[in-house]
């Protein structure tokens, strides 16, 4: 993505968070980052392209952090592959559990990052979901399946008593969490970031269920 698709998207994101979709003209848009309105449709279709590829552009980061995490070289390269303790001739830094909480780990740390970066994008989503296309939400929510299921991946691992539908459940409750900044209380990124980890991997890894 260009650096001047990037700004009109990370404008708009704020612009509606603030106003609200329907309180956002193109022309407010285009004020904000000091070109004309009709000069946007260079860029983007219209407004509601503009929404759709905000939600999206912050959909295919996620995943794609995600996904680079847990391959090969990743923090939790060791997810999903059957080998023991000193598969491929030599011992293992660390014991094949640990590397999957430390995968599980990166996970949510990037999570809240994103989250604490990028508080118009939680509200924009939570808010202007119904104002998306049908054919842009459903490019969103694919991006987003696919997203709790990089999260599937590494927690069944370490919670073998969930259910895939379960996992996806308890994936899906730890976004809520995570997501929850842009409501919060102001307390410092810093304690706010390890507060939200430290409640998503003990929510995530709590004992297991009946």
């Amino acid at each position: 993505m260009t650096p001047r698709r990037q700004q009109i998207l990370s404008t708009a994101a704020d612009l509606f968070a603030a106003r609200g979709f329907h309180g956002v003209s193109m022309g407010d848009i285009g004020a904000a980052v000091g070109v004309s309105g009709p000069a946007l449709y260079k860029h983007f279709a219209g407004k509601e392209d503009i929404l759709g590829q905000c939600l999206l552009h912050a959909s295919d980061q996620l995943l794609a952090g995600a996904r680079e995490l847990l391959s090969d070289g990743g923090a939790g390269s060791v997810v999903g592959q059957p080998d023991g303790p000193g598969a491929g001739g030599g011992a293992p830094d660390t014991a094949p559990d640990a590397a999957l909480e430390a995968a599980l780990e990166a996970l949510i740390a990037r999570h809240a990052d994103f989250a604490l970066d990028n508080p118009a994008l939680i509200v924009v989503q939570e808010r202007e979901w119904g104002a998306l296309g049908a054919d842009a939400q459903a490019q969103v929510r694919k991006r987003q399946l696919a997203y709790v299921d990089v999260w599937c991946d590494a927690l069944r691992p370490l919670r073998p008593d969930l259910t895939a539908a379960q996992a996806r459940a308890a994936a899906q409750a730890a976004f809520g969490l995570l997501n929850s900044t842009p409501h919060s209380a102001r307390i410092g990124r810093g304690a706010m970031r390890s507060l939200l980890t430290r409640m998503a991997r003990a929510a995530l890894l709590s004992d297991p269920l009946p």
